[in-house]
């Protein structure tokens, strides 16, 4: 079985705006949080169960875009493997803040940026 999407995230320089609009498109609920930012987690009300997303600020000229995130049991080891595969590590395991879990990121062969996840009950 292979490894699913986990989570979404839109980087944007306006990320209240495209909260609205995609909360108006398709109905997702976006909650912005003071303390993140303005970072805020997406609940996309779908069924089985919601895929978890994240709509934030832009960092970094050249961040902005839509951006997934692989659920994995151990970041570090499938960062070597995706490096080993041509992949660029861009960013260590990082600890998400109040217990979401941790990620990493890496650009592939093409330069594409993918992210890592693991959940609150996998590996870092």
């Amino acid at each position: 079985m292979g490894n699913p999407v986990a989570m979404f995230e839109i980087v944007s320089t306006d990320p209240s705006r495209l909260g609205r609009f995609y909360g108006e498109l398709f109905g997702w609920t976006v909650n912005a949080d003071p303390a993140w930012g303005g970072y805020g987690l997406v609940d996309t009300h779908s069924e089985p169960g919601p895929l978890m997303g994240g709509i934030g600020p832009s960092y970094q000229p050249g961040d902005t875009g839509v951006k997934f995130y692989v659920g994995v049991d151990d970041l570090g080891a499938w960062l070597g493997k995706a490096e080993g595969l041509g992949a660029s590590r861009l960013v260590e395991p990082t600890d998400l803040p109040e217990g979401y879990g941790s990620f990493a990121m890496f650009a592939d062969p093409d330069g594409n940026t993918v992210g890592l996840w693991a959940g609150p009950t996998g590996g870092s």
